[in-house]
């Protein structure tokens, strides 16, 4: 157990019984209603929430996700909109010496009323606003905020240029910019109080942010400052109490600022966090009290995980690092971007926060990149990643665009970056601040600055600078621990520098139509985008269809795939190195398997150049809408093949291979922080499980590495590389493989025998074969599954567990590669 130092007690609280004097905080979250500027018909609406969302409630528009319901709803995004809530303070309320409406997300340009005055003007959605509103309040409120929509605002300052941006009118707006459409999701612009509003209400004290600073930290000892923000500037002095792990630390000094209290406390041998996947997340919990006259007038309670977390760049012979430390320990990175789970923001519940990052876990990523197109995420998604040991690269929200550069914007983003970053100061999962999205990228390869002057790009580019090179890096090092990386990707495909510096954004496989060996032969220092499109389940396809069938020419279907080519490269790769199908419902399971192979691909290519490459994060997650989309859980929350696979590849021991000229070189990855040793055993058998060729070495992987270690000489095989298969195990872990594409295998029409158990929750299934079976997949309606999409191997029973509320598995298809082999 950790000793917490007890400093020397100097305060003396006197009157510890008396009555405390806590700051009142009122949520005002009913009795909401909105309306059409200028109509006086009004609706029943939700805070936080938005007009899209209110207006499906009171049955005004048809549910904008479904079909092709979003075009008809554009109006909406292009009305003014009038929220108002009335409500009532008491008189213990009204009496305090300070009141304050505290607005934490207004989506976007509104006007704010209280009782007919107007208390402020707001053109930033990811900002909060503090109002001291005393001299206004009194029994009966009435709350307004007018919203007026974006469109002509965007458009008189687009007209204030003399160039065009980049990116379109969005730019003008500091919002979501995935709201106005993207190659994977709907055009929804949103409008409304998207997130909470309350009342505070207090006398002498009140705790804006609690956070803690860490001044020093190594293995001995943790020297750290609690930061304890305030709402309003005070001169009197006030004591405090500090507690963490319950544990009391009495404090003999303390800073007291006009605007801060500054508690410094030491904890020795101190307790680290980690990445789940080489640690344990740990947490202090900090609690602490502040009283004035012995009267406790507030108190806050939080948690902080305590660690050092650094990108390191360094020159080498072969270019440049591209490294996140964590205490000092370069941690490869293995995961996902991450963008909104849902089109309307108010739709995400704590739930969906927890089932979505477990998944991230159960799949074994260590990090996740939120993407500057979406929004900076909400308090629980951090709070939950700090929990589970999830690293979190964070973008600021700009994306694929270039950016005006006037005073106003710039101030406006100035004070979005600060409360952003100091609102993540006790967030251990945050590792990395990022400038934007693609946006250095789009300008030096995409073509923008074609159609203008040089005097144009060059008011553009110092725009960019004074945005990327200075405000948010100011901010970043002035108010986080973390570093800050001005763009992604540093390089793009186009820029042969894209494998020796920086991170890289690899969309060759995919746009650019090349092969998904090109992952094998373009291996960058980090590969923080990659990825490929795939259908989601049969359930999401019925739901964005809302039809009995599902057919490959329903106009519904092509709605929701947003990308233009997007049906035609997929047919591409699937006629190289599969089948198409004839039907849409096994159209979407080739789809997956497709992604899964050429996705799996690029993570093992990246994992085995450890430590050249110390990170690979595909694209992408999730969706924000019943999508077709490069997406690894569709927007029910089912896994595709590729997250299942994602799972196998992003183990922290695996065994892979990689075919050059006649050899086949096979790899352990280690990514634990200590050595292996054990037995390596590798078969080439057929697909009724004769062994036809084996080898058995003893081998030793180091902690943290990559070993290539073994050589298997295919000339020495006297095998039809379409009737076999590969099998290598070393200690708990197997390999799979092949010596051809999946197309071109001889497999077999052998069934499936199953069996079937109930057990709580769910049923047991147990599989088997004589033959290989490729690519099981197990479809049920609202099931989860311990495994799916794998290869079952011959003779060999596989028991999976099936997480579901029916009474029966009558309605459970399995699916397998074979039958697609003629």
């Amino acid at each position: 157990m950790n000793r917490i130092a007890i400093l020397v007690l100097a305060l003396v609280f006197v009157g510890c019984s008396s009555k405390p004097d806590t700051p009142l905080n009122l949520k005002i979250n009913s009795n909401w209603t909105v309306h059409e500027e200028g109509d006086s018909i009004s609706y029943a609406a939700e805070v936080p929430g938005n007009i899209y969302t209110d207006l499906l409630l009171n049955g005004i528009i048809e549910n904008p996700l479904i079909n092709d319901n979003a075009k008809d709803v554009k109006w909406v995004s292009e009305k003014n909109w009038v929220y108002e809530s009335a409500f009532n303070l008491d008189s213990e309320t009204l009496n305090k010496k300070h009141i304050y409406l505290n607005l934490e997300g207004l989506d976007t340009y509104a006007s704010v009323f209280l009782n007919d005055s107007l208390l402020i003007k707001t053109n930033n959605a990811f900002r909060s606003f503090q109002l001291d509103i005393k001299k206004i309040s009194k029994t009966s409120n009435v709350l307004k905020v007018k919203f007026q929509n974006g469109s002509s605002l965007e458009e008189s300052q687009k007209n204030n240029l003399s160039y065009t941006l980049p990116g379109g009118d969005r730019v003008f707006t500091r919002k979501a910019q995935f709201q106005y459409g993207w190659d994977w999701g709907p055009t929804l612009n949103t409008i409304g109080v998207w997130r909470p509003v309350s009342i505070i209400a207090f006398n002498e004290f009140k705790i804006k942010r609690s956070s803690v600073k860490i001044v020093d930290l190594n293995k001995d000892k943790a020297k750290l400052e609690i930061v304890l923000d305030k709402y309003i500037n005070q001169d009197e002095e006030l004591e405090v109490e500090v507690k963490i792990n319950d544990s009391l630390v009495k404090v003999d000094s303390f800073e007291f600022l006009k605007d801060q209290i500054i508690i410094p406390i030491e904890i020795d041998q101190p307790k680290l966090w980690w990445p789940h996947n080489i640690g344990e997340p740990y947490q202090y919990s900090f609690a602490v009290e502040v009283r004035k006259n012995g009267v406790v007038v507030d108190s806050a309670r939080f948690r902080k995980g305590l660690r050092t977390a650094q990108l390191v760049t360094e020159k080498d012979s072969l270019g440049e690092t591209f490294v996140i430390k964590v205490n000092d320990v370069p941690v490869y990175c293995k995961g996902v971007n991450y963008i909104p789970q849902h089109s309307f923001q108010n739709r995400v519940t704590d739930k969906d926060y927890n089932r979505l990052l477990d998944d991230a876990v159960a799949a074994n990523m260590n990090m996740l990149r939120v993407w500057g197109g979406g929004i900076y995420e909400e308090d629980t998604f951090y709070e939950l990643c700090d929990e589970k040991g999830i690293m979190v690269w964070q973008d600021f929200m700009f994306a694929c665009a270039m950016y005006p550069g006037d005073s106003a914007f710039l101030d406006n983003v100035a004070a979005e970056a600060k409360e952003q970053v100091i609102k993540r100061k006790n967030n251990a999962s945050v590792v990395l601040w990022c400038g934007n999205n693609e946006n250095l990228e789009g300008w030096n390869r995409w073509g923008w600055q074609a159609s203008n002057s040089n005097k144009e790009n060059e008011e553009i580019r110092a725009h960019y600078l004074k945005v990327f090179d200075s405000i948010l890096p100011i901010a970043v090092e002035q108010e986080s621990d973390v570093d800050y990386w001005e763009s992604s990707p540093r390089y793009g495909r186009g820029n042969p520098e894209f494998q020796f510096k920086g991170d890289a954004h690899d969309w060759g496989v995919w746009h650019d139509g090349y092969p998904f060996s090109r992952f094998e032969e373009k291996v960058p220092r980090f590969m923080s985008e990659f990825g490929f499109q795939s259908l989601p389940s049969k359930e999401v396809l019925m739901m964005m269809t809302n039809a009995d069938s599902l057919l490959f020419d329903d106009k519904m279907l092509k709605t929701h795939q947003k990308h233009s080519r997007g049906f035609d490269i997929m047919n591409t790769y699937m006629e190289r190195d599969f089948v198409i199908p004839n039907n849409v419902e096994d159209y979407a399971y080739m789809s997956q398997l497709v992604q899964a192979w050429g996705i799996t691909k690029g993570i093992t290519a990246h994992r085995i150049a450890k430590p050249y490459n110390m990170g690979t994060l595909y694209w992408q997650f999730n969706d924000c809408w019943p999508a077709i989309s490069w997406s690894s859980i569709d927007f029910n929350g089912n896994w595709k093949a590729l997250h299942y696979d994602a799972s196998r590849a992003f183990d922290n021991v695996l065994l892979s291979s990689k075919q050059v000229d006649n050899a086949l070189n096979f790899y352990v990855v280690n990514d634990n922080l200590n050595a292996l040793k054990g037995k390596f055993k590798v078969e080439v058998k057929s697909f009724e499980g004769e062994v036809l060729h084996a080898e058995n070495l003893l081998i030793d992987v180091g902690a943290d590495g990559s070993k290539m270690v073994f050589q298997l000489n295919l000339d020495e095989l006297d095998v039809n590389a379409s009737q076999v298969y590969i099998h290598a195990t070393f200690l708990d872990k197997e390999y799979i493989g092949y010596l051809e594409s999946p197309k071109f295998l001889e497999l077999n029409q052998l069934p499936i025998q199953q069996s079937v158990k109930t057990i709580q929750g769910g049923f047991e299934i147990t599989l088997y074969s004589e033959t290989l079976q490729k690519d099981v997949a197990l479809e049920l309606g609202g099931a989860r599954f311990s495994d799916n999409y794998f290869d079952l191997l011959p003779q060999r029973a596989i028991t999976i567990t099936v997480f579901t509320d029916a009474k029966d598995l009558n309605q459970l298809e399995i699916k397998t590669f074979n039958k697609f082999i003629r």
